[in-house]
């Protein structure tokens, strides 16, 4: 159900929105372009922020790179008043494109975890990092409208949830300006381009992966008594993690395990002496996540011992990474949904909706004991006619994010985000904030 299709959405109205077009035109959309073929994995993104620093620069910030390993920070200061935080992520993802653009990504690289895969911008991070350097652009070019410092990070590795921590590790709140607002946005091809959307408390479902190890005793195919089968104990552990969910589970508390791999074994007529499984948990809410990660762990010991496996041969449960919920300061939300309304039209502000339990590591940005508010937004990526079509079944489906298929219209998107961006900011650091602080 697309509820946004239902409203008008209007093409951005700001002043400086026909700049933000006009440098689309004149060399953003090349720069979009180079990102798009030349997407780099997590950790990896060597060439991406070179090129994002040098954007930065030449728009005239001060530029730090290799913050929390390939991140850059770019600061710009005009006198005295709060500090913005604005995050762009810039990872690209190991699939094969299959998109059929012209620009269509053709690269392999090989990730930190040593496996060399191709690699697509199949999330559209591409949009949000030249989208700040839109923004970035912008701010310079209207000094006379806001006072204040704009810490602008274009952060690694949010694909595998890390980036982010890697950053604030680094320094990101001691060593530059620590932020009294952190903003960023998220394309999303099942919104119409031209609307942004962002909730007034939740806006992403926290995040963890989840690795499995289910040891078992090697013996003939034909002979299964004599060995112990991780095969057949790891199989009980895909279903029983189902209970979790069905049965264990608050039936009002969103939450999600769903197992994406499982490897064991090496041959028809042979009970391999290990089995693999790769889990992903969602939740809403940290109770929920910490009920269903003890859950999983309860789990997959208990099918070890209703096997007959002893105490040291149990399977192992390990979380490689995770990220929290990630929540909108309620106060900022409701202050930056009535200034984007006003100045891009309120037809391009539409209610946000949780259509999935997607997650995002900028939550670690915005932790409670950290004291920065957040706002994060969602901004359309695909025509609106196209969505139309979609639902009503006279043109293709729209691929999901992480699909080979995924593509986004890149102008109308970046256009967007970075009016958004740049409105935000200048309501939180217009002449009349000058040196407020944060709500």
């Amino acid at each position: 159900m697309i509820l946004p299709l239902l409203l008008a959405a209007a093409s951005p109205s700001a002043d400086y929105a026909a700049a933000i077009r006009a440098d689309y035109a004149k060399d953003l959309g090349a720069l979009f372009d180079w990102f798009h073929r030349n997407p780099e994995l997590s950790f990896k993104e060597i060439n991406t922020a070179a090129r994002m620093a040098a954007e930065l620069r030449k728009a005239g910030a001060t530029v730090t790179e290799k913050v929390g390993g390939t991140g850059v920070v770019a600061v710009m200061t005009n006198g005295v008043g709060p500090t913005v935080l604005l995050r762009a992520d810039m990872d690209g993802l190991p699939v094969k494109e299959a998109s059929g653009l012209p620009n269509m990504s053709v690269v392999r690289q090989v990730g930190v975890d040593g496996v060399e895969s191709p690699v697509m911008h199949a999330c559209g991070h591409d949009t949000h990092i030249t989208a700040m350097v839109a923004t970035a652009r912008r701010l310079a070019a209207m000094k006379d409208r806001w006072k204040g410092t704009v810490v602008m990070i274009v952060q690694p590795a949010e694909e595998r949830v890390g980036g982010a921590a890697a950053m604030l590790k680094d320094g990101l709140y001691t060593r530059f300006p620590k932020p009294d607002y952190a903003l960023a946005f998220h394309v999303s091809a099942q919104q119409p381009t031209g609307t942004v959307a962002a909730s007034e408390g939740i806006q992403y479902s926290s995040a963890d992966s989840v690795d499995i190890v289910v040891p078992g005793v090697g013996a003939h195919g034909a002979s299964p008594n004599t060995g112990k089968d991780p095969v057949y104990m790891a199989s009980q552990i895909v279903i029983a993690l189902q209970g979790l969910i069905s049965r264990e589970r608050a039936p009002l508390a969103p939450g999600v395990i769903t197992v994406g791999s499982f490897h064991a074994g090496t041959k028809h007529n042979i009970i391999s002496d290990e089995a693999r499984l790769q889990v992903t948990l969602r939740a809403n809410d940290e109770k929920t996540r910490a009920q269903l990660l003890a859950g999983i762990k309860r789990v997959a010991e208990g099918v070890g011992r209703l096997n007959g496996m002893a105490d040291d041969k149990l399977p192992r449960v390990t979380v490689s990474e995770g990220t929290p919920t990630t929540i909108n300061d309620a106060k900022l939300a409701r202050r930056l949904n009535a200034a984007l309304a006003r100045d891009m039209g309120a037809a391009a502000v539409i209610p946000f909706e949780q259509n999935g339990m997607g997650a995002e590591d900028f939550a670690y940005l915005v932790q409670p004991e950290l004291k920065v508010p957040g706002y994060y937004f969602a901004v359309g990526g695909t025509p609106r006619a196209a969505l139309e079509a979609a639902a009503n079944g006279t043109g293709p489906a729209v691929a999901s994010h992480h699909s080979p298929l995924f593509k986004v219209a890149p102008e109308p998107a970046i256009v967007t985000g970075a009016t958004a961006m740049t409105a935000a900011v200048l309501d939180l650091l217009g002449p009349a904030k000058a040196g407020a602080g944060a709500d």
